[in-house]
């Protein structure tokens, strides 16, 4: 039984995810320390407490490219950051593209206008005193 109860993977997304969220969302100039990472991390992720798992992700992250070290600071790679905007710049344009899909058109019906006529009144012959003739 050990083997399978080992071999459930947590719900969730990866420590490296929530480190990049983290890194992105305080977006301090000169990168973002520990503390404040596990700061943001348990104010977002309550059940996210195992903070080896996030030091060891912040560590392959720096050494793969996707963080960069500056002095005891992490910051999001340059590279990394355009992807994640590429990224994310994708999925809303897909989201925009499912929504303005899925929502019918509304076409106002057309409105048949009918020629109007104008009823043409004869000019009304002017009615003056008959002259009148004497025989």
């Amino acid at each position: 039984m050990a083997p399978a109860a080992a071999a459930a993977k947590p719900a969730g997304p990866k420590y490296a995810d929530i480190a990049k969220e983290a890194i992105l969302a305080i977006n301090d100039r000169t990168g973002s320390s520990m503390p404040a990472i596990k700061k943001w991390i348990s104010a977002k992720y309550p059940t996210a407490t195992n903070w080896t798992a996030l030091k060891m992700a912040l560590k392959n992250g720096a050494s793969k490219g996707s963080f960069t070290m500056v002095k005891s600071s992490y910051k999001v790679s340059p590279d990394a950051k355009k992807a994640a905007q590429k990224k994310a710049a994708k999925a809303a344009r897909a989201a925009a593209k499912a929504a303005k899909g899925d929502a019918p058109k509304k076409t106002a019906p057309k409105k048949k206008t009918a020629a109007k006529k104008k009823a043409s009144k004869p000019a009304a012959k002017k009615t003056g005193a008959k002259k009148t003739t004497k025989p």
